[in-house]
């Protein structure tokens, strides 16, 4: 169980020093007043209730809603729910507060011209965005429409609500006011809760620029968003970390950024922040910064920064199902007779098969990633170390530009540390990497089974955040359409602390009685899922240069092995040229062990010599990345050739010439390792056996 709302806060506006209409926020009351042992109160949360700094307006405005999410030191995420509206102010009365600030006047405010921002605030360590919506909104409604309940005792029955983190579980609250919400927890806490946003972000920006985000935020860039509303701002952010889910981001996140902490914009490290548009001239000279901007629907990369893309086949596969899935429409768009009717997923379950795409694409991305995980005992805690170099080697992704980087980032690293264990609980990427892989691969082209595939796990991930979506049993008062333009409005009192702070104490009195809920945990064996030597990778595209020099070295080794050693000689500088290559080096071992199968290892000197060359080229232009690719399929073919010794081939050629001049008929010459018979005194029982020598191979450091 966990607190639905940690605190509480009034936040008013302060004139500032300079006596212009620009000022800055001022906490009036804060419940609790001591912090939770728990959960420490966050620090500067009145710069967030106005990111674009606190202003006074000539004119009234309606009430606006937003969350920002604020970090802590233990990189904890806290919800910093803002419910802001606007109360009039005198001239006079605003005066009096530049030269001492006074308690609010408690009576009726005239019409005034000028009017300040308020501000309601819930912080929180869970994300429920409708329901702080509800909850400020019907303490604002209370406030307006003067309803039979205090407002002591709504806020102090907010602050003493506990609901389950997660475990599939409902549960009703009322705050005291005739009100009634339902609260569903995800079945699974590991999974992200993403609501609209991740369609939301799609629908504003399009596939290519969310592609173009995707693989930026995974190889580690710096993104900014723009836009003039905050509460998209807070969408866009949450739904490209839902994309990244089963990583996690781990550097700066801040979806709403305060104008007095722009100059967090030129940090050296990776981020994810949304700056209000209003603020978009200053992030012009900003060269390292892609910019996302929202209402505009566009994705600006400066020249200086290379976005590392998607491997082929997955970019193309990850547009096509996308495309599907936004675009129903263009799949019987040009039928001479199409259906009269489409049925199309609703916002919700769109954004859910938009994630259910983005899962499919990491499980083929990360197949196979146990058989790569090495658990080191020799400290006092196990510690986990992830073979990259086998990974990418025996899925030939070694020259890849994408997942490389990918693997070298804090999010893999911290994905290894929370998913590498053996034995632990177990969600739907695990299910997908293990049990699905065979399917997704037999898809592959099949349009109508990997939609059918995608729903199915839309309607998981579906469930998972609604697990109840039958109940709709929500009752919140709204205020009286058009409140906020009453000419004669109270302003917010003042509450009364003592009041609450009893509510809060009654109610933790009663939670440190009550037994304590026990969360038990399915935890199981994790399973690995087809090993790394049954998976095939489709993404060996060669191009139409590259044919060329393949067919260039497999001449090259014909000649070689066919004795002709000037056709050789003058194709070796090509060959060697090529081996810069990946596809060429993988060309040089698949031929070098055709001949080795073929009983073709006995090599002469020059021979040897030229197979030398071009194997020590071949590695030289290897990584240390690659030991498990052409390094591998390499070190069985260096004991594999040998060149005859100098004894046996002297031995050969003096025998020769003594049967010669004795009429001595002799054996041809064999192989070496086979032993001649004595050739008569002439050999004087000489025996000459070959001494096979190894190749000596100089890998580059």
């Amino acid at each position: 169980m966990a607190r639905l709302a940690d605190y509480f806060l009034v936040v008013a506006f302060a004139p500032g020093k300079r006596g212009n209409g620009d000022g800055q926020g001022q906490i009036l009351q804060r419940f609790p007043e001591k912090d939770w042992e728990d959960n420490p109160f966050p620090q500067g949360i009145e710069l967030f209730c106005q990111p674009s700094g606190w202003q006074l307006f000539s004119e009234r405005r309606p009430p606006t809603f937003f969350i920002a999410v604020l970090t802590d030191i233990n990189s904890e995420r806290h919800y910093c729910a803002c419910f802001t509206f606007w109360e009039a102010v005198e001239s006079t009365q605003l005066q009096n507060r530049m030269k001492n600030e006074e308690e609010e006047v408690a009576a009726l405010i005239q019409p005034a011209q000028l009017f300040a921002p308020k501000s309601l605030v819930l912080v929180s360590r869970l994300d429920h965005a409708d329901v702080f919506r509800n909850c400020l909104g019907l303490i604002y409604t209370v406030y307006m429409d003067g309803l039979n309940t205090s407002l002591e005792t709504v806020i102090g029955n907010l602050l003493t609500c506990t609901i389950p983190i997660a475990g599939g579980t409902q549960r009703t609250i009322s705050l005291g006011a005739g009100d009634r919400q339902v609260i569903q927890t995800p079945i699974t806490d590991s999974l992200p809760v993403s609501n609209c946003s991740v369609a939301l972000l799609f629908r504003q920006l399009g596939i290519t620029n969310v592609l173009c985000l995707f693989c930026a935020a995974l190889t580690e860039h710096k993104i900014l968003f723009l836009s003039s509303s905050y509460q998209r701002l807070t969408d866009a952010c949450r739904g490209l970390l839902a994309l990244m889910f089963p990583l996690k981001y781990s550097f700066t996140y801040v979806p709403i950024l305060p104008a007095q902490l722009l100059e967090v914009l030129s940090t050296p490290t990776p981020f994810i922040i949304g700056v209000s548009s209003a603020f978009q001239s200053e992030t012009q000279e900003l060269l390292d910064v892609i910019i996302a901007d929202l209402d505009g629907g566009t994705v600006t990369v400066p020249e200086c920064i290379h976005i590392s893309l998607l491997p082929e086949p997955l970019l193309h596969q990850t547009r096509e199902a996308l495309s599907m899935v936004l675009d129903p429409e263009l799949e019987i768009a040009d039928l001479a007779f199409p259906p009269s009717t489409i049925s199309a997923s609703s916002l919700k379950m769109q954004d859910k098969e938009i994630r259910a795409v983005f899962l499919r694409l990491f499980a083929q991305l990360l197949k196979g990633y146990r058989w790569c995980l090495h658990i080191i005992r020799i400290h006092p805690e196990p510690v986990i170390r992830f073979h990259k170099a086998a990974f990418l080697g025996q899925r030939g992704l070694v020259e890849d530009d994408f997942l490389p980087k990918v693997l070298e980032g804090m999010a893999f690293a911290g994905f290894v540390t929370e998913r590498g264990p053996p034995y632990r609980a177990t969600d739907l990427f695990d299910e997908l990497v293990a049990n699905e892989a065979k399917r997704m691969q037999a898809d592959e082209g099949n349009r109508a089974r990997i939609l059918r595939h995608i729903k199915e796990l839309a309607e998981q991930l579906y469930k998972n955040e609604n697990p109840y979506p039958a109940v709709t049993m929500h009752k919140v008062q709204k205020p009286t359409e058009g409140c906020h333009l009453r000419l004669h409005q109270r302003p917010f009192p003042r509450l009364d602390e003592g009041t609450i702070q009893w509510i809060i104490d009654q109610a933790t009195a009663k939670l440190q009685t009550a037994p304590p809920a026990v969360r038990a945990e399915k935890k199981c064996m994790v399973p690995s899922g087809p090993p790394l030597g049954t998976v095939t990778e489709r993404n060996g595209v060669i191009l139409a240069n590259s044919a060329r020099r393949l067919e260039v070295v497999r001449n090259c080794i014909s000649y070689v092995f066919e004795s002709k050693m000037l056709e050789a000689k003058r194709l070796l500088p090509a060959v060697l040229r090529a081996m810069k290559s990946r596809a060429a080096r993988q060309c040089l071992t698949q031929e070098l062990n055709l001949h080795v199968q073929q009983n073709r290892a006995v090599l002469d000197h020059q021979q040897f010599d030229f197979i030398v060359r071009m194997m020590n080229c071949c590695l030289q232009d290897c990584n240390a990345a690659d030991e498990h690719g052409v390094a591998a399929a390499l070190l069985p073919l260096v004991t594999a050739f040998c060149r005859v010794s100098r004894l046996w081939a002297q031995g050969q050629e003096g025998g020769s010439r003594r049967r010669r001049a004795l009429g001595v008929r002799g054996s041809s010459a064999g192989p070496p390792g086979i032993s001649w018979g004595e050739l008569g005194s002439g050999t004087s029982g000489l025996a000459a056996v070959s001494e096979p020598q190894g190749l000596l191979l100089s890998p580059s450091p």
